[in-house]
């Protein structure tokens, strides 16, 4: 009786633990993740349909797809599958809210290889749905982005006028440039220095050589220069930037060629300083103190030190000129120098000097094209007021018709 029920207990027991083990594999397997090998999946996905292919007008490297649902009723979220066998390991690229119906897959996307994708869908009750796998997707780069149609446009344009322009100036040099007052007192700044027996100062702010102000004020130190040996004015130039210091020592150097004067030159009077930003301005301004300059000017990248050199200069009695495209420094300039060049007065300033023929077409060019811009904007802005105000459907069309041509391409 006894050996009876020690046996009935045994067959109990492993009943009750292959029940268990039962339960708690379906229970593991159901709570896998997109990024494991699923193994309790369903066999219908809401997934109707996926369609991919290159995102267009781009340089390649993406691939976009879209896809159709049965219904957004239950579903918590997909994940997208990807991978570059159709029965390879699929990798998990994102998780999307149900609202979303396309994605762009640019993660380490190969131009001409070729993709394959599924998306699973996981329900809020748990269960997981798997779509068939789709696929294969391709990336491309494309010559030109269809939506930027209009910069093509205007870039043809402004190129015409480009080139028509540097033509009439290598017929006519003297063409008209509007006048620039700092330019023009050029000659005085420069003389007044040669008459009180003083160096003229160049300061070139404290940008490097890659920024537009850096590279317009040594195109400008190059003419002032001839200017200063044509007189026989020493040029003193205090640099931030070693890479400037270099490069305004080429320049200091090809000016006392092109005049004439070698030994005017003193590879000395272009130094560094420092690149410290009021350790340069301190410095310039000892400078100025000690050597009393009769003519100063400041053409460059200019930022909080502007008006402590600005001032400096101003105390020692020096003609000051200063040049910046920094708007926020401007009006210091404007207050404590006797001229200032603003904006593209500045990036101006080579042609209005040198009447290089290529250089004046360039202006002149530019000049063009943005009357052409203010013409059309002007065009359009009278377009739109007189469709909408009088309510007249075939102007609103075409002004409609043109702004998508320029928003949307």
């Amino acid at each position: 009786m006894n050996r009876l029920k020690l046996t009935m207990l045994v067959f109990v027991l492993l009943f009750s633990i292959s029940i268990y083990a039962e339960t708690g594999t379906d229970s593991l397997s159901s709570n896998k993740t997109a990024g494991d090998s699923v193994k309790n999946v369903f066999s219908v996905s809401p997934i109707l349909s996926l369609t991919g292919g290159d995102l267009p007008n781009d340089g390649g490297g993406a691939i976009h797809l879209s896809w159709k649902v049965k219904t957004d009723s239950g579903i918590k979220f997909y994940k997208i599958l990807r991978s570059t066998e159709p029965a390879g390991v699929y990798d998990t690229l994102t998780k999307l809210i149900p609202n979303f119906r396309a994605f762009d897959d640019r993660q380490g996307i190969k131009n001409k290889k070729n993709y394959y994708y599924k998306i699973l869908t996981v329900m809020n009750n748990g269960n997981i749905f798997e779509s068939k796998v789709y696929g294969p997707f391709q990336a491309t780069a494309q010559w030109f982005n269809k939506k930027r149609g209009i910069v093509l446009v205007l870039g043809v344009i402004l190129g015409f006028f480009i080139l028509l322009y540097m033509t009439k100036a290598k017929q006519n040099p003297n063409l008209f440039i509007r006048r620039i007052a700092g330019l023009d007192a050029l000659d005085d700044a420069v003389g007044r220095s040669t008459e009180m027996g003083k160096p003229l100062m160049y300061i070139l702010g404290i940008g490097d050589i890659t920024q537009l102000p850096t590279l317009a004020g040594l195109n400008i130190l190059g003419e002032v220069s001839k200017k200063a040996f044509e007189y026989g004015t020493k040029v003193r130039v205090p640099c931030y930037d070693p890479v400037v210091m270099s490069t305004a020592q080429e320049v200091v150097k090809q000016s006392a060629y092109e005049v004439g004067r070698p030994d005017a030159y003193n590879k000395g009077d272009v130094m560094f300083l420092t690149q410290d930003q009021f350790g340069y301005a301190a410095g310039v301004d000892g400078m100025m103190i000690r050597e009393k300059p009769g003519a100063i000017f400041l053409q460059g990248v200019f930022f909080a030190e502007s008006l402590i050199l600005a001032e400096t200069g101003h105390s020692v009695g020096a003609i000051q000129v200063a040049g910046t495209t920094m708007t926020s420094q401007l009006p210091f300039f404007v207050a404590a120098c006797d001229y200032t060049l603003i904006g593209e007065e500045m990036l101006a300033a080579s042609a209005y000097l040198s009447k290089d023929p290529d250089m004046v077409g360039t202006i002149k060019g530019e000049d063009a094209g943005k009357l052409i811009i203010l013409f059309f904007i002007l065009l359009m802005v009278i377009l739109g007021s007189i469709g909408y105000i009088f309510n007249i459907a075939p102007i609103m069309k075409i002004f409609n018709v043109i702004k998508d041509w320029f928003t949307l391409g």
